[in-house]
């Protein structure tokens, strides 16, 4: 397993394994008209390599045998910044792994990774959303030390879902 930063070039692969996990996870929840305009907009190639190159967001990929199976994203300045008094906080943006790679420490390396550039970067604070009904992902971040700081919700297409916003102190 190698972790790494990402670089335009992993732009589609990026993309796909975005997509490709969270409609493993979640594509079930929405019409498939939500799905794919969600899809169209925060997992298209172009998007993503505009994120690779920008100053907001620094992505961590996981490859496994010559593939990308994982990968997280941090954003700052954080979009919840606003739901917190910390002073300086970043965000965790996304945390995904293929089905098949979950359970595995993978989340826990990524983790770990996160919470070093975060303290690094001199942030007091990480902040996250979470689906409402994912506990599994719930239960993770918790042992972190993560808490449930506020409801608020997560559009996909003209669906918005209940979610937690999540933050740990540092």
């Amino acid at each position: 397993m190698i972790l790494r930063p990402a670089t335009i070039a992993d732009a589609p692969a990026l993309a796909r394994l975005g997509a490709e996990s969270f409609t493993a996870a979640f594509g079930h929840l929405y019409r498939p008209e939500d799905l794919a305009a969600f899809l169209a907009e925060v997992h298209d190639p172009e998007a993503v390599a505009g994120e690779i190159a920008g100053r907001e967001c620094t992505h961590r990929l996981v490859e496994h045998e010559g593939g990308l199976v994982a990968y997280c994203k941090l954003r700052y300045p954080s979009h919840y910044a606003h739901h917190s008094n910390a002073a300086n906080p970043i965000e965790l943006g996304q945390l995904y792994a293929l089905p098949g790679h979950t359970g595995s420490g993978i989340g826990g390396k990524l983790m770990d990774w996160t919470l070093g550039v975060a303290r690094t970067g001199g942030h007091d604070a990480v902040l996250l959303s979470v689906y409402s009904e994912n506990y599994g992902a719930q239960r993770f971040y918790q042992r972190y030390g993560f808490a449930h700081v506020a409801d608020i919700t997560f559009r996909v297409g003209e669906h918005l879902d209940a979610e937690y916003l999540y933050e740990l102190k540092l």
